[in-house]
């Protein structure tokens, strides 16, 4: 019976992993990771990133020894050393099979293309499988024939094509005979893992990621729709830093979600229906970075704004990075994403905004910043979520909609619970004035003065904007 290589990537759990469930039901299955952190630090993922993503490896490689399948670790550097290094194991294991989930971003899509072409041309057999998404991209198309550009007409388009096969789940493999080819010892963390944070607060693997939707969708899920936007509630599924690795898929997801609301997704309780649109714009995001590949390659989506004039002030971004702004909204969310891994959804568009709009700093920056200290750095949401605030990308927004931190502090932070609890030098004040501090309430306790005033900036984005027309 012959034996198939199957290689995980970012699809780190055995239940329901397409390509997984595809290679068992042909015999006998070893696996393979890649550890290519030379790209991975080249695509911009940092410690916080990494770290989960080879924590989840390692938990990867304990749930696989329960079905006696091993695991084989490799360093590749890059994704051009990629091709070859599968084909040497393959040869050397005696494999005739190699198995994959797709992922489309440009550079994992050109890699899995040349591994096809390598594979194909030795004489071995190589399939992929769509997995991470319900629709292969090119399946929703507009009328016109084109890849969607808006998010609404496209989850329509999801709704109305989605149909029950699509959202089938997979079983786990059988537990195959025990190999004679023994798995590698589990490699220990790279030393970049000390500088990771998320290795206090994050737990990697597909039971954990199991742990968060149970307790998502018993405790919370109902005031969802609700609660999502306020940050000093724990509102929210955290399942984002999962789903990006593929701990767990977006099939059980849904049908967890349809288990509980009568079968509906779109429609019924309106917390699951809130969160399964959330879902799918994640599936959105990816079919961009496939059909639009500029994208990818740190363009805008929107061309013309290429030639926005962004002012680029070192040191206004410096305070930003830093949570200095004088804003407290935007300080406690950046002293959150530095001191957790993670942000919440509101606030990274809040601080995205003011970034791009309030100091006109090119949102090629922040995206950079945030994908190097997010845990669940995923490139084709962050990248559209710092589109979208920049209004430079798909589903943009207009470019005279510019978030006033302020108002927005005051509307999901109201009692000012979540800037107390990130900014230690407000907690003394009452709530109500920790969103925008009197200049003597600031020199009291020893915080900054507003970097730009609102109005002003206001005024200055709207007129970089029009001066591209």
């Amino acid at each position: 019976m012959s034996l198939t290589l199957m290689w995980f990537r970012s699809d780190l759990r055995v239940h329901d992993n397409t390509a997984l469930h595809m290679a068992a039901r042909r015999g006998p299955v070893v696996a393979v990771f890649l550890r290519s952190m030379e790209q991975w630090q080249q695509h911009g993922h940092g410690a916080n990133k990494i770290t989960f993503w080879l924590q989840g490896a390692n938990a990867l490689g304990k749930a696989l020894a329960q079905y006696n399948i091993p695991l084989l670790n490799r360093h590749v550097p890059t994704f051009e050393a990629a091709p070859g290094a599968l084909l040497a194991l393959a040869e050397t294991l005696g494999a005739t099979s190699l198995y994959f989930n797709r992922e489309y971003p440009w550079n994992e899509w050109q890699r899995d293309q040349a591994v096809i072409n390598t594979f194909r041309h030795a004489g071995l057999d190589v399939q992929s499988f769509r997995d991470a998404i319900a629709f292969e991209p090119g399946e929703l198309v507009t009328g016109k024939g084109d890849f969607y550009s808006v998010f609404t007409p496209f989850s329509r388009a999801w709704h109305r094509s989605i149909e029950a096969s699509r959202l089938n789940m997979f079983d786990a493999p059988a537990c195959q005979s025990l190999a004679s080819i023994s798995a590698d010892p589990e490699p220990e963390l790279p030393t970049l893992s000390a500088h990771s944070v998320a290795t206090q607060q994050w737990v990697s693997g597909e039971q954990e990621a199991s742990n968060h939707l149970h307790h998502f969708l018993s405790q919370q899920v109902h005031l969802y729709a609700r609660d999502r936007d306020f940050p000093a509630i724990s509102g929210t599924s955290l399942l984002s830093p999962y789903l990006s690795l593929g701990m767990i898929s977006y099939r059980q997801c849904m049908q967890a979600a349809m288990a509980m609301n009568e079968g509906l997704l779109a429609e019924g309780n309106p917390g699951l229906a809130t969160w399964v649109k959330e879902l799918i714009w994640r599936e959105f995001y990816q079919h961009v970075a496939f059909g639009f590949p500029r994208v990818c390659k740190g363009r805008a989506f929107q061309q013309h704004t290429e030639m926005l004039a962004w002012r680029n002030d070192p040191k206004d971004f410096a305070a930003w990075c830093e949570g200095h702004t004088g804003y407290p909204i935007i300080d406690a969310a950046m002293r959150q994403l530095r001191e957790t891994g993670w942000m919440h959804n509101r606030l990274r568009m809040i601080t995205a905004m003011f970034l791009t709009k309030h100091l006109l700093t090119d949102w090629r920056k922040g995206e950079a910043f945030f994908l190097r200290h997010l845990v669940d750095g995923d490139f084709a949401a962050n990248n559209g979520g710092w589109q979208w605030a920049a209004s430079t990308g798909t589903d943009a927004a207009p470019y005279f909609r510019i978030f006033n931190p302020t108002t927005q502090s005051k509307r999901f932070d109201p009692d000012g619970q979540f800037i107390g609890r990130w900014l230690p030098l407000l907690d003394a004040l009452p709530g109500k004035q920790r969103h925008a501090p009197d200049p003597v309430l600031r020199s009291e306790v020893g915080y900054p003065a507003p970097l730009v005033d609102h109005q002003v900036a206001r005024l200055r984005a709207l007129d970089t904007f029009k001066a591209l027309s």
